[in-house]
């Protein structure tokens, strides 16, 4: 039940594929690969020496040692913990003093940035540089054949990304992630040997996991030269690789669809853009098929049930002529094939058609829980039922809607609001790029709502064409009763708005 497993099988058959590319140039074949995986994993269990069981974080940058490590962990029985490359050292040393983990792969530069973060971290005893001599030497050892592990064996600890309190270690398991690659093969796309996955999104969230499937079927995983995004480079990798997806979170979509000259450009070899992590509003989603065409997946998930929650396939979205296909647009999908789905009330009971509450989850993707957090654990996993957190409502047809993340819900005058709704109408003014809507505590309502927006280049628009635009399509109660116009909105490291910290900006005013 070793994922590695799934490498094995495909460098036999598909030996002499490319498996690793950079850029346009091929790094590894699927035989040399396997063969590099056995020998790291090789030195991982018998030079440093790691005991099966044990984690081992990846503090990386794209690169194609990514791939190489991730595989030659699982190939030992080891657990990998993927941490994002943006973090400050401190986030580092939490995360990786809280995981236990022995050993840490790293890119140049990073390296650095864990060494000061070990004083956080005492277990930490290896630091390992990729791309480098004492590295290749780890990968030039003994073959070690694959570690037999229970499917229930930890394989992938995802630490979420705290933008509310501390991170919190997710424990998926190899069988969570066996689930999680046949629903990609079952409900967001096909692929083939000729196919490739291009890595602009970082690979230590949902872009490293969608490699998966790419690897079980003998595609070809891309990283960019820049190792990130960047759209001239993603536009040139388009039109030389065939075949192509991307793993994009709904703001990378939108640099995309308005990068300068996108008309003139050469997609036809882009196969998928799989958008998920964040809400794609109806507006960019209508841009996004005017430019690429027919070839847009949505999928809902989180780092506690990986990518699969919900799905937006490519025949829906296609389906223009549906009487609901604005509808359809609007929302994240229909229930995977292996996942259950309920909209429920604070109580946990099951809610009716159309009805607002908390979304739960359960299926073989769905966690045991959280690393060392039975409390965290207890409050979100109950009766086999992942509590997500969002909110959202299931129509006739099965499709779910997100309205928001519980913590997002505003209450005024003791009436729900629904931010995304809010912003959907305010995306409709051809000035507007982005917007994010909040509540402010008010003495009278206990929330009030405030928009905070940016605008495109060279373009204008005043408080009060704003104003009518949502009076036009919204009750009076819902519209913002301030704009605030700023330069950019921050992000986190996945492109997901922090309104977290526009909250503190109106607490603090």
């Amino acid at each position: 039940m070793n994922i590695a497993g799934s490498l094995t099988k495909t460098a036999l058959t598909y030996a002499n594929n490319a498996a690793v590319s950079k850029g346009c140039s091929v790094v590894l074949t699927y035989d040399q690969l396997s063969v590099k995986v056995m020998k790291l994993a090789y030195s991982l269990r018998n030079s440093l020496p790691l005991n099966k069981g044990d984690r081992v974080a990846l503090i990386m940058k794209n690169c194609p040692e990514v791939i190489e490590t991730i595989y030659a962990c699982w190939h030992a029985g080891l657990a990998v913990v993927p941490i994002n490359a943006k973090l400050h050292p401190r986030e580092f040393g939490y995360i990786l003093n809280d995981s236990g983990a022995k050993a840490c792969f790293a890119t140049n530069g990073l390296s650095e940035l864990v060494r000061d973060a070990k004083s956080d971290a005492p277990k930490l005893e290896h630091t390992i540089e990729v791309n480098t001599p004492s590295y290749e030497l780890l990968c030039d050892r003994g073959r070690l054949p694959v570690e037999d592990v229970l499917p229930t064996d930890l394989a992938w600890l995802f630490y979420t990304s705290g933008t509310t309190g501390r991170p919190k270690g997710a424990m998926i398991s190899h069988r969570n992630i066996y689930s999680m690659i046949m629903n990609y093969l079952a409900d967001v796309d096909t692929i083939t040997s000729g196919d490739c996955m291009i890595h602009a999104a970082p690979m230590s969230h949902g872009s490293g996991l969608y490699a998966l499937p790419h690897i079980a079927r003998g595609a070809n995983n891309i990283i960019p030269n820049s190792g990130g995004f960047d759209v001239a480079e993603t536009l040139e990798l388009i039109n030389f690789w065939p075949n192509s997806t991307f793993f994009f979170a709904p703001t990378m979509v939108t640099r995309l669809t308005n990068a300068p000259n996108i008309n003139q450009a050469n997609t036809s070899k882009l196969k998928t853009i799989v958008y998920g992590g964040a809400p794609m509003y109806l507006h960019d989603t209508m841009r996004a098929l005017e430019i690429f065409g027919p070839k847009l997946v949505q999928i809902y998930g989180q780092g506690e049930s990986p990518m699969t929650i919900t799905g937006l396939p490519k025949h829906i979205i296609r389906d223009s002529s549906h009487p609901n296909f604005h509808e359809r647009l609007s929302s994240v999908g229909i229930a995977r094939t292996d996942v259950e789905i309920r909209i429920v009330n604070s109580e946990g009971t099951p809610l009716d058609t159309d009805e607002i509450g908390e979304i739960i989850v359960r299926g073989d993707v769905v966690m045991s829980g959280y690393w060392n957090n039975p409390e965290a654990t207890k409050a979100s996993i109950r009766n086999g039922w992942l509590w997500t957190g969002d909110v959202g409502a299931i129509n006739s047809e099965g499709f779910l809607t997100l309205k928001d993340r519980s913590k997002d819900l505003i209450i005024s005058g003791g009436t729900n609001i629904y931010p995304r709704e809010i912003e959907e109408i305010l995306l409709k003014h051809p000035s507007v790029f982005e917007c994010a809507v909040v509540g402010r505590s008010h003495a009278d309502w206990g929330e009030e709502t405030i928009a905070f927006i940016t605008l495109h280049p060279n373009t204008t628009v005043t408080k009060d064409e704003l104003n009518e635009l949502c009076l036009k399509n919204i009750a009076r109660f819902k519209r913002p009763k301030d704009y605030r116009f700023v330069n950019t909105l921050e992000k986190n490291n996945y492109g997901k708005i922090l309104k977290t910290q526009l909250r503190t900006i109106l607490e603090n005013e």
